[in-house]
Order: C-alpha cells, then structure tokens, then sequence
C-alpha cells in the first residue's frame, strides 16, 4: 500500500473534515501517500485531486463541511462511466481509496470494489440512516443544531400561544425528528415510519391543550408531506395559530460536535487500517461503542427500523 485516496460524497455532513483528518495523517504516519479527490467520484473521473500532506489537514477537525468538496456523480450508474474511473484510479498509481458519504456513495465503492480497487466505506450522513452503523458522521451535530433552532422557536410559541410545525432532515428516516422531538418537548413527530393522520394530530393537540398546555411544536420528517399544509390544518381544526419552519440546509452546517469529531477520527484511522490489512469492499461501523466492519453489500441490504420504544415512550409523556 503505497498511494491512496480519500473522497466525500453526497451530502455534507459535519465531521467530514475530522474523518479526512484521520485518513491522511493515518496514511502520512505509515508511509503511504494520501490523495483527495475533489467533488466526490467525479474527482476521479476529472483526475481532479490535490496531493495530501499534514499542512493540508491542519486546523481542520472543528471545520464544518468538506474541504475536498463533495457532489452526486450520476455518471457512476453507467459502467462505462465506472470503469473509466477505475482506469484513472490506477493511471494515478492508487493503491487503495476511502469513501466517505451514504448509501450511494458504498454503492460506487462496491462498484470499484468488483474492478479491482480496494475500497472503505466510511459513514459520512445527518440523517443516520445507514443500517449497518448505530451512528453516522454528522447526526449528533445535525440534532444538536435542530434542538437549538426549536428551543428558539419554542420561546416566541410560548409568548404567542402558537403551534409550529417544524420539518427537519431525514429523507425517509426519522431517526433525526424522533430524537429531537424527545429532546424539544414537541407534542407530535411526524414521519413516513409512523405516518400519523392529521386527525390524529389534531385530537392530541386538542387534548394536551385541555390539561393547560398553551404552545406546541410538532416536528415532521422531510419526506413525509408538506408541514405549511399540516400547520392550516391544525389551526383550522383547533383555531391554534399555527406556523410552518422548514430548517432546511442550516442542519448541515456548523461547527461538528465532540462526538462527531471522536468518531470520525476513530472511523477515518480505522479504514486507513482495513487497506493496510489488505481488506476491500468493507464499510466502517459503529456497534456498542466498537468499530466494526462489513462487506459493503451485505451492509446495503441491512434495514434500520425507527425505534418504536423511544417513540411510545414520546408519545406517552406528551400529554
């Protein structure tokens, strides 16, 4: 192993800068020779990189974002478009690469995994719904940034007596509305796992209201439906002033959590470790505090169900 690289795909997440961090200075530290390829797979196709050197990754741990840049490279559903970068890869003279991003991203290493080129996936997404890890590079920032907008919104709720319904990330996960709407206080999460009924919305609203409560926050997964529709309904139905948030892309951005920096350190070393082990086609993963490994297809085929017993939990101290 004398030449990898290292890469971000897909969404950004905080943290990203922490695992690139850990892969090159782990790499610099056993004599191999780190490269970044910019804007994810299609720095590869572009032979688009920037040679890595310690310098290159100082003062980045606390940096939101990527400074490799990261994209969507559509180009890698074709195989041509695959094997082109594969041919790239070795022109280059890599040994081996790390991929740091979400489901799509594993596919495409699994994809240079098959033509030869030993890759790692490592866990870069908010919304933390890779089956195969407990914990995703960027979630704890993402729900530590939502707490913090809805604990503000929460105030002028309370001074209004108004209902918000606020939409977080997640795609079709709800992993980041279930757990910030614990830590909130909100009345309702709302998401495709669990797809309430408005009416049902409404009558808990419509209760909690009985027993004295004056302001609510219901959260609702993106995905799920449009949240300025769910607020007119509620406030139709209850005569509730009620406002929409969409937080959108403010989840994120931000400086990454302690936790977020440990483990990205700790996934980043690891991987660099699987290559030098001679490992390919593995993604890094996070199980009872342990790292642990996975072929990247048996990974992809692994189903993270919401967890049921927190929301009950949620739902039974709400009222």
């Amino acid at each position: 192993m004398k030449k990898i690289g290292v890469l971000t795909s897909g969404g950004d997440a905080p943290g990203m800068n922490a695992a690139i961090r850990a892969v090159v200075k782990t790499a610099i530290a056993n004599g191999i020779q780190p490269i970044g390829f910019i804007k994810g797979y299609n720095g590869i196709l572009e032979k688009n990189y920037h040679v890595m050197d310690r310098e290159s990754v100082s003062g980045i741990i606390h940096s939101g974002g990527t400074i490799l840049k990261t994209a969507r490279c559509m180009e890698f559903y074709e195989a041509s478009y695959r094997e082109k970068a594969f041919h790239n890869a070795k022109e280059i003279g890599l040994d081996g690469l790390v991929v740091i991003g979400g489901d799509g991203s594993y596919r495409g290493a699994g994809y240079l995994s098959e033509l030869g080129l030993p890759c790692i996936g490592v866990p870069g997404t908010i919304d933390n719904d890779i089956a195969s890890t407990e914990y995703t590079i960027g979630y704890d920032t993402a729900m530590n940034t939502v707490v913090e907008c809805v604990d503000k919104l929460n105030d002028t709720c309370q001074s209004h007596e108004r209902c918000s319904v606020v939409e977080v990330m997640g795609r079709h996960a709800g992993h980041i509305a279930l757990n910030t709407g614990i830590a909130t206080g909100a009345v309702q999460i709302i998401t495709e796992e669990i797809p309430t009924p408005i009416d049902d919305v409404v009558e808990n609203v419509k209760k909690i209201r009985e027993s004295g409560k004056d302001h609510f926050i219901v959260i609702v997964s993106e995905g799920y439906g449009n949240p300025v529709e769910i607020a007119t309904q509620i406030q139709e139905k209850t005569g509730i002033d009620s406002r929409a948030t969409i937080l959108g892309h403010v989840q994120r951005g931000g400086n990454p959590t302690l936790k977020d920096r440990v483990n990205a350190t700790r996934m980043g070393y690891y991987a660099v470790k699987l290559l030098e082990e001679g490992k390919t086609n593995r993604v890094v993963a996070l199980q009872q505090g342990n790292l642990v490994d996975y072929d990247i297809q048996e990974a992809l085929k692994m189903k993270k169900p919401l967890d049921m017993d927190l929301y009950n939990m949620m739902m039974e101290i709400s009222f």
